[in-house]
């Protein structure tokens, strides 16, 4: 045999036990998916990879709250109008405008294999329940959702916690204010040695300030997969995985405030061309 030919035959074979394999890890399959609810009708999901774990985490909240769900798909696809109007556009044109897509685009290659095979689940699983439910599909244009749209609406809730929502429309009505440093608002957790307690056990306490109802509201689930899942907690609507939670051997959580995380910049524009501004005393 040719040594050229032997090592196309080689790449080729390499190339399909590759693809092969990702193709199977990336694989779900439902059956081997169990929900089990508990007196409080918090859902216990176990299943044998993490990837489908998060396919019946989106089904399990789906089962609850498929409407909100549905408007974390239509931020991700730039189409809240269809559902909310005028405030639905508004959020349309500052995802648009904050180029959300194109930072999911241009930063698609940094992520994981393993989150993306997460991420490919949980959306599967809304996706799937979308098609065995159609009578509950408020808008025709949120299905079939994506792991880039996905991401989309992730990278624009991630503006609206650090205040983007607050700020930009004083800037686009010329009415911007100094903005605020660190006060002494904001969401809190403690944690106390089990030094300091009379049990001997360490304590987490997590007050997060959130809505009772609503897309930022916390969904509380149970994870457990035969690859190390096992985590007890809460999530935001579109969240494929625990926020606030615990497993067997620790717990963790996160806090919002008003820390300094924005900066708006007052541009100098030049009156006889208006695509420049004045930088360094030059236009």
């Amino acid at each position: 045999m040719p040594i050229l030919t032997y090592f196309t035959r080689m790449k080729f074979i390499v190339l399909v036990v590759i693809f092969f394999s990702l193709e199977t890890k990336a694989q779900i399959n439902p059956d081997r998916i169990q929900i089990a609810r508990d007196s409080f009708g918090v859902p216990h999901i176990f299943a044998p990879t993490d990837a489908e774990v998060a396919y019946g985490l989106a089904w399990a909240h789906a089962e609850d709250d498929f409407a909100t769900l549905q408007l974390v798909v239509l931020m991700g696809k730039a189409k809240l109008g269809t559902a909310l109007g005028k405030k639905g556009a508004e959020a349309d044109y500052v995802v648009n405008l904050l180029r959300c897509r194109q930072l999911v685009d241009e930063q698609w290659g940094t992520m994981g294999a393993d989150f993306i095979a997460v991420m490919k689940g949980y959306v599967d699983g809304l996706n799937a329940y979308a098609k065995a439910h159609p009578k509950e599909v408020r808008y025709k244009k949120a299905f079939p959702f994506n792991e880039k749209e996905y991401l989309t609406a992730v990278v624009f809730s991630t503006s609206i916690f650090c205040g983007v929502d607050k700020v930009l429309p004083q800037i686009l009505g010329g009415k911007i204010k100094t903005l605020a440093g660190l006060s002494g608002e904001g969401s809190n957790a403690f944690v106390f040695h089990p030094k300091k307690t009379t049990t001997g056990e360490a304590f987490l306490t997590i007050n997060a300030h959130q809505p009772i109802e609503g897309p930022t509201a916390f969904y509380e689930a149970h994870l457990n997969s035969e690859e190390g899942w096992n985590m007890l907690g809460g999530l935001f609507p579109g969240g494929c995985l625990i926020f606030h939670g615990t497993n067997e051997n620790l717990g963790w959580a996160h806090t919002v405030n008003y820390q300094d995380k924005i900066d708006v910049f007052q541009l100098q524009m030049n009156p006889v061309s208006k695509n420049q501004y004045k930088f360094d005393n030059e236009w």
